[in-house]
C-alpha cells in the first residue's frame, strides 16, 4: 500500500509540505506552502495536489510546463462555485492522473471525473484516457496535440487559439477522435493552453468548460 495513503491525505500532505520547505522550493521555514490559494493542499500518490470544492462530479487539472498546480486557482475556484470538486497535480505523469482519480472517487465519492490536460499536460491525459476510457467521463485538452484514434467514445473538447499554429491539429483530432460528442473549440488570438484564461477569451472558455462539464459529466 503506498505510503502515503497509509499515513491519510493530511499528514501526507504536512510531510510532503515540510520536504519542499526544506529544499526552498514550495513550502517556508514554518512548513506552510507559500503559493497563495483557496484550495486546499493534499497528498495524492506520491506527490501533492490543491483541492477545491465539494460535488458528486469531479475535475482533474493537469498543468502545462510552465506552469503548476496553484495556477489553476481560478479555474478551481469557478468549479467549485458550480457544485464541482476539482483536483489539480502537481505532478502530471499518468500514473499520478490516476491517483487523483482514485483521490476523487475515494474521499469525494464522486460520480464522475472529468479530465482537463493544458499543453504539456495534455499527453498524460490522452494516455490515461486511452488505457483507462472507463475510469472518466471527458476530457478536453487545452492546446495539446497527440493520437486520439485509440480513445473512447466519451466527449472530448479540443481547445486551440487560431494564431498559435494548433488550430488545424485541434480540428483534426475531434474529426478523427471516437464518439459522436467531440468539439473544437478555436477562439480569437494566440495565446497557448493556460495562457488563454488570461484573455479576453478567459471568460468565454471557462464558460465553455462549466457547460460541457454541466452536460456530460
Amino acid at each position: 500500500m503506498n505510503w502515503l495513503k497509509t499515513i491519510g491525505p493530511a499528514l501526507a500532505a504536512m510531510v510532503l509540505v515540510a520536504g519542499c520547505g526544506s529544499s526552498g522550493e514550495a513550502g517556508g521555514s514554518d512548513g506552510e506552502l507559500e503559493s497563495d490559494t483557496s484550495g486546499s493542499w493534499v497528498g495524492v500518490g506520491d506527490s501533492w495536489a490543491i483541492v477545491w470544492g465539494e460535488g458528486d462530479r469531479g475535475v482533474v487539472l493537469s498543468h502545462g510546463a510552465a506552469y503548476d498546480a496553484a495556477s489553476w486557482e481560478s479555474q478551481g475556484q469557478a468549479l467549485e462555485e458550480n457544485g464541482m470538486v476539482a483536483l489539480a497535480v502537481e505532478d502530471v505523469s499518468p500514473g499520478s492522473l490516476r491517483f487523483a482519480i482514485d483521490y476523487l472517487k475515494e474521499e469525494y465519492d464522486v460520480e464522475s471525473v472529468a479530465l482537463i490536460g493544458a499543453s504539456a499536460g495534455a499527453g498524460p491525459v490522452l494516455e490515461v484516457a486511452e488505457e483507462d476510457p472507463e475510469e472518466v467521463s471527458q476530457i478536453m485538452l487545452l492546446s495539446g496535440t497527440g493520437g486520439v484514434s485509440g480513445l473512447g467514445e466519451y466527449p472530448k473538447l479540443f481547445v486551440a487559439s487560431e494564431g498559435e499554429g494548433i488550430a488545424e491539429e485541434a480540428r483534426r483530432m475531434a474529426e478523427e477522435a471516437p464518439g459522436d460528442q467531440n468539439e473544437a473549440l478555436i477562439l480569437p488570438g494566440d495565446a497557448h493552453a493556460q495562457a488563454i484564461f488570461q484573455t479576453q477569451q478567459g471568460e468565454r472558455l471557462t464558460q465553455d468548460i462549466l457547460e460541457r462539464l454541466e452536460e456530460y459529466g
